[in-house]
Formats: structure tokens, sequence, C-alpha cells
């Protein structure tokens, strides 16, 4: 079974750079991304539509390339989390995580017995690599590379930021600055100092429990400014944006001929 050497990284204290794929998920994506330098691709099924089927195939993709998929599920429900991990994703994000308690419930997902709830399927599907290592041992490895990705993007949630970074199998609490800013009722103002005290905040709870914080940046510049407030871990803009923005910047100089 293949190792997480994104989860090792970030738990020395190192920064982890990718992208994240939401609608052109060809057979090349990942190599694409992994020539340009993705240390991940983080895929999203909470608003994409992408099936599992999709993920899947995406995700054995990934093999062989040093590039680590991680999927956004739906949600905290068992069967998103679950099945994503058995069709070979290495890290599951959660998106409006509120709680501890919730937490608690998404990491015991993504663990074998005792220490959590996931159920057992192996040498049937991807995540298992197919191996015919000893079934403890799969068990142990599953555990011990799965990242766990909670996202911080509500008032409660960052009201409860601190318990949520504490729970023990979190890895990283990821800022959902759109949905934050819509919930605060200040859609898409990020110089607003209810936002920026709630990026304060998870900042600081990643710090106090040695995790992680990370952010999907929009461009260098925003880029920059998190990975200096602290945030290890940033996801590069879309497959949409990159080739929406890069496409615009083409015609426009186009036009000036």
């Amino acid at each position: 079974m293949l190792p997480n050497p994104l989860k090792t990284r970030l738990a020395k204290g190192e920064s982890a750079f990718g992208t994240m794929g939401f609608e052109f998920l060809t057979p090349a994506y990942p190599a694409i991304c992994k020539a340009a330098g993705a240390d991940f691709i983080l895929y999203d099924m909470e608003h994409s539509g992408a099936s599992f089927e999709t993920i899947k195939a995406q995700v054995l993709l990934c093999r062989g390339l040093d590039l680590v998929p991680l999927v956004r599920v739906p949600g905290p429900d068992y069967h998103f989390i679950a099945r994503a991990l058995d069709v070979g994703a290495m890290g599951i994000m959660v998106p409006m995580v509120e709680s501890a308690e919730v937490a608690r419930h998404i990491v015991s997902c993504t663990r074998y017995p005792p220490a959590g709830r996931r159920g057992s399927a192996f040498n049937v599907t991807p995540h298992d690599d197919y191996s015919s290592m000893p079934v403890a041992e799969k068990q142990r490895r599953a555990n011990e590379r799965t990242l766990v990705i909670c996202m911080a993007e509500t008032p409660k949630g960052i009201e409860n930021v601190d318990a949520i970074a504490g729970t023990d199998g979190v890895d990283i609490v990821w800022l959902g600055h759109f949905d934050l800013t819509s919930f605060l009722g200040i859609p898409a103002q990020f110089g607003d100092p209810r936002f920026t005290s709630a990026v304060a905040a998870i900042a600081a709870a990643c710090k106090k429990h040695g995790k992680t914080a990370a952010y999907l940046a929009a461009d260098e510049t925003s880029a920059r400014d998190f990975y200096d407030k602290g945030f290890r871990c940033i996801a590069y803009s879309t497959d949409v944006i990159l080739l929406q923005s890069a496409l615009a910047g083409g015609l426009a100089a186009l036009r000036k001929f």
C-alpha cells in the first residue's frame, strides 16, 4: 500500500501546495498537475457533481506520480467518507464541521476498529492496491496514512474551532472562505474584521494543537497573505478558474493586435 507523503510532510511542520479539481477530470489531469509541481489534488464532490466512478479513475491515475489524491465529500455521512477512502483517496475533506463531536465522528469513519467504525473491503477495491499483505497490516497502514480535513466555514465552526483542531485524528482545519463570509452576512468581503478575526482563530487553534491550517487561494497575492498568517497547506485555484483566466488573458492580448 502506498504511503501518504503529504501527511508525513505536514506532520513535520512543512508546507504543501496543490490545486483543486472540479470539472476537467480527464485521464491526463493528474499528470498535468504533477508536471506543474503539485503535491496534491483536492477533488470536489460537494458542488461538482463528480461521481465516485470518476473519482475512482482519477485516484488510480495518481498512482505512481507521487501525487496525493484528496476528496471533498458532500457531508459527514459514513457512506460518503468510507466510500471515498475505499476508491483510494488518501484523505477526505468534510464541509461545515461545527463541533468536536462531529469531528470525532468523521475521524471514526476513517479508522478501522477498534479505533473507529470503517468497514472492511480488501483485495476488491483500489485503496489497498489489491495487495496480498495481512489484513491487520493493511488496516494499520490505512489508519496511519489517511488525512482528515475539517472545514471551518460557519460562525459555529469558528466558535468551536479550538475544540475541532484539538480532536485526535484531525490533521487539517481548512478555511471555507466564501461560505464563512456568506454565513456572516458579508459575502466575499474578505477584509471585514469579522472574517479576519475568524482567520486568526483558525491559525491560532492549529498552532496550539500542532495541526495544519489550509486555504484555497485565488491567486499568488492571497496565497502569500495566508501563508504569512500560518496557513501551510494551500491549494492554488481550481481547474475551471485556471483555464478561464489563462484563456481570457490570452484572448485579451490577441484582441490588441
